[in-house]
């Protein structure tokens, strides 16, 4: 192996400060998940693993690390929507990510304002200019090469219903330059287009997964 090169094989550690496996798979949107459980409460979390994985028809999907309630949700409704995080919507997501009993409304814990959605049952968050409403396609739980199952569970859904504010449309055209969106970073932090902010509760609601 060349001096120049670091290799490491996971399963053996990364021999680094810091688990760079984040970083290099990135920067990613962050996942901004609003459900709710059988009874009407209402749950809004951050994910650190989201992404788009189909056009037509149009999948998105994120991954719980641990058993969360989103997931518990959304195995009992079969739906959610995914919020777009901007940067003045930055402090608000972070105290989504608060580790709360589930009887906690994140809604109303972080000041933000449900929007009834078009077609599922889950409302969206009012304040993010773009949202997309899902319907659950496949939820599977990962494993690893060798068969064993880890505690971690890939959420796909189907987008249904989009809404996109209207300032972000340039002649028709969807100006992404303009959203200022938060991306997740590295294991300790999230980064947004024009800068970089902290999350005070980055390992909470797996939005930066315990050892990244």
């Amino acid at each position: 192996m060349p001096d120049d090169i670091h290799f490491y094989e996971p399963a053996n550690g990364h021999g680094l400060p810091h688990d760079p496996f984040n970083a290099i798979v990135g920067p990613r949107p962050i996942g901004w998940i609003s459900s709710q459980d059988a009874d009407g409460r209402l749950n809004l979390a951050p994910y650190s693993f989201f992404n788009a994985f189909n056009y037509i028809p149009p999948i998105i999907g994120f991954s719980s690390v641990g058993r969360k309630d989103s997931l518990n949700n959304i195995e009992r409704t079969g739906e959610f929507a995914w919020n777009l995080a901007t940067r003045p919507l930055a402090e608000q997501m972070n105290q989504c990510s608060a580790m709360v009993p589930p009887e906690v409304n994140e809604f109303e814990l972080s000041g933000l304002t449900p929007a009834a959605s078009k077609v599922i049952q889950v409302p969206r968050v009012a304040e993010s200019p773009v949202s997309f409403e899902c319907k659950v396609t496949q939820i599977i739980q990962l494993q690893r090469a060798d068969g064993n199952v880890v505690p971690s569970w890939l959420i796909l859904g189907e987008v249904v219903a989009v809404h996109i504010a209207k300032w972000l449309l340039k002649d028709g055209v969807y100006d992404t330059p303009s959203f200022n969106s938060h991306l997740a970073i590295k294991g300790w932090g999230v980064r947004h287009r024009r800068g970089r902010t902290d999350s005070a509760r980055r390992r909470a609601s797996g939005l930066f997964p315990a050892g990244a």
